[in-house]
């Protein structure tokens, strides 16, 4: 069996190599249309694998998002290969089948995974088995409710750490790590990085507005109101398709984070542009071809797949987005903010380059005088997500806080809280789908590893005996007693 994933453009790529008249094979696409990356299990002799391919179907035409299908897919496929090298199929697997391939997953697989990914693939395969007794294709599920219900996952919550930085490692990560200078803030001439100016200003974006790196990775120029000439001093972006499980919000870009902009705008970004115009000329078949932008940067009329469509921006998603130019007559004009080779928008892969290579930088220069700890594990962007979430909190905290001691109240009114509660604030801003996920955020207000610094600082810095001293002093009674 091989496993594929719907891809539109490479329809259309085949289809112009083969010569297909483009009306019939329109006509063939409108018919048979599939969401990109709705995943296809193909058969030796290329026919679709029942009842997975209606599956995957069904789980296309609910909008599941490409990322999870694809992770579902891989998931049954691994159940499909554990059942047929013990004799089985889907429909004759029993609950001892389901458990050893968790024991396998779990403890003797080539690659084991921890409770989270187990849970993810068991997801994938409890709402496989609903399909199946959706359409009938068994009566039950092979295996019985258990004190977590009927669910196959581990049953235990996630308590996932929130990595925040200090104001001095963030401007280290930010003008060492990204932007190629020394821990002195000294240009160091021995920098050959790749267009640092992009580099920080991502950065700085990020700690400022605290999105997801799918978020702020896929902006595009008209979103924040860059395609005027005209840099505005703040922004604000209405996220949807590109935001976690498609969570609609809106995202306040401040000052700062746009002035940070300015030297990749004016001088990095029209090199790169100008530099992959050869190569997006060539490409031109298999972009979307914006040639009006409409409703102040809202909507895009343009050429996409043969035909002239429109599309809203907030609901364009990220493979969209990734091919999306402007025609100026002059050339090509990418509508990403943040562009790499090629004048495309950096993946996520693209991206991790560009960090570990900010982190072989910081590594280097540790050991400086003015260079802050640095942690044994690589700062992530998304640490820059809990920072802006951290710090933010801290000051709305202190804030109502000063609010109730103005206002001389012994406790702040119902109004005072649904309107000034600092949780329900950074919830709101950074898009958490549940007041659980920012709650977390409470224990970090107070660093306990600085608590237990500053709470054994006077001991050990005091005089008297040391450690040490101790440690001769019970070596030299040890061998008293033995004498």
């Amino acid at each position: 069996m091989q496993l594929y994933f719907a891809n539109h453009r490479a329809v259309w790529r085949v289809g112009d190599v083969a010569g297909v008249d483009r009306a019939l094979l329109e006509e063939s696409l409108e018919r048979h249309r599939l969401p990109a990356g709705t995943p296809v299990l193909l058969d030796d002799v290329m026919r679709p694998v029942e009842p997975l391919s209606s599956w995957f179907r069904r789980l296309a035409w609910r909008r599941t998002a490409a990322k999870t299908m694809r992770t579902y897919a891989y998931a049954v496929l691994m159940l499909l290969g554990f059942l047929q090298a013990r004799g089985r199929d889907l429909r004759s697997a029993t609950e001892s089948d389901i458990v050893q391939f968790e024991q396998w997953r779990r403890e003797h697989a080539e690659e084991t995974v921890e409770e989270p990914t187990w849970d993810k693939d068991a997801a994938a395969i409890g709402q496989l088995y609903n399909f199946l007794v959706d359409i009938g294709y068994v009566t039950a599920r092979p295996w019985r409710s258990t004190s977590r219900g009927t669910s196959l996952a581990s049953g235990k919550s996630t308590d996932v750490r929130v990595r925040h930085m200090e104001i001095d490692q963030y401007i280290y990560f930010r003008d060492v790590g990204f932007g190629g200078l020394t821990p002195d803030a000294g240009l160091d001439a021995a920098f050959r990085g790749w267009r640092p100016h992009r580099n920080r200003a991502a950065c700085e974006l990020a700690l400022l507005t605290g999105m997801r790196i799918q978020e702020w990775s896929t902006l595009l120029l008209p979103e924040l109101g860059l395609m005027t000439g005209i840099r505005p001093r703040t922004a604000d972006v209405d996220l949807e398709a590109c935001a976690k499980r498609k969570q609609r919000r809106s995202v306040y870009v401040p000052v700062d984070a746009m002035e940070l902009l300015d030297p990749y705008l004016t001088i990095e970004r029209p090199e790169i542009v100008v530099a992959a115009q050869r190569t997006l000329r060539r490409q031109h078949r298999d972009l979307f071809v914006v040639t009006a932008i409409e409703a102040e940067g809202r909507r895009f009329r343009g050429v996409l797949e043969g035909r002239t469509v429109t599309r809203v921006v907030k609901d364009m998603a990220p493979d969209l987005r990734r091919i999306t130019v402007l025609e100026t007559g002059g050339g090509l004009e990418p509508l990403a903010l943040f562009v790499g080779r090629g004048g495309k928008m950096l993946s996520a892969s693209g991206w991790d380059r560009v960090r570990w290579r900010a982190w072989d930088r910081m590594v280097t220069w540790s050991t400086h005088q003015d260079a802050p700890v640095t942690p044994r594990v690589c700062w992530c962007y998304h640490d820059l997500r809990h920072t802006c979430a951290l710090r933010l909190l801290i000051f709305l905290t202190r804030e109502a806080l000063g609010d109730a001691d103005a206002q001389e109240l012994p406790m702040a009114t119902l109004l005072d809280h649904m309107t000034g509660n600092p949780l329900l604030t950074v919830q709101h801003r950074l898009g958490h789908l549940r007041p659980s996920t920012t709650y977390r955020y409470i224990r970090y207000l107070k660093d306990p590893m600085r608590e237990v610094d500053d709470a054994f600082r006077q001991w050990t810095a005091a005089g008297g005996a040391s450690y040490i001293t101790i440690a001769r002093h019970l070596m030299n009674l040890e061998e008293h007693t033995h004498a």
